[in-house]
């Protein structure tokens, strides 16, 4: 299992490096062409969503990307500082949601539900964890392994 990581300043302009390393990875670790944009596209949001949480509230801590190539799947987790309790995401169709830990007041604004719709809209498997110490946005896509050539035998 290939894991790359990544960790940036919470700064608008860093978002798209992160979506241009995530489309590399992905596209390295067989996740199929068709879905490259999608997958530069959720990333792009969740980060944005992430800094945006960090910048509103003041969060000095850098944001956390975590790319992993699995046998059959490849997943990216996002990460923030922000201690949450997860009902944003509990209100998005299609997003699985766990709180593990204390209660905080959510951020109220509704960015959080639009940000997550959209995710959800883009990915088939999303899960979104929260607890005191922070959130993750987890996104999974499938995978296609390498083929190789035939050999051909006199």
């Amino acid at each position: 299992m290939a894991t790359v990581e990544l960790r940036f300043s919470a700064q608008p302009e860093h978002v798209r490096t992160a979506r241009l390393v995530a489309a590399a990875v992905a596209r390295r670790s067989g996740v199929d062409e068709a879905v490259l944009d999608e997958v530069r596209l959720a990333v792009g949001e969740a980060c944005s969503r992430a800094v945006g949480l960090h910048r509103s509230h003041g969060i000095v801590a850098p944001v956390r990307v975590v790319l992993t190539e699995e046998e059959k799947a490849f997943s990216i987790e996002v990460g923030d500082e922000m201690p949450s309790t997860g009902e944003a995401a509990s209100a998005v169709p299609g997003v699985r949601s766990t709180s593990t830990g204390e209660d905080v007041e959510p951020s109220g604004d509704g960015e959080d539900e639009m940000g997550l719709a959209v995710i959800s809209g883009l990915v088939d498997d999303v899960e979104v964890t929260s607890s005191g110490a922070g959130g993750v946005i987890r996104m999974t896509w499938p995978t296609t392994p390498a083929t190789t050539p035939a050999t051909v035998l006199p």
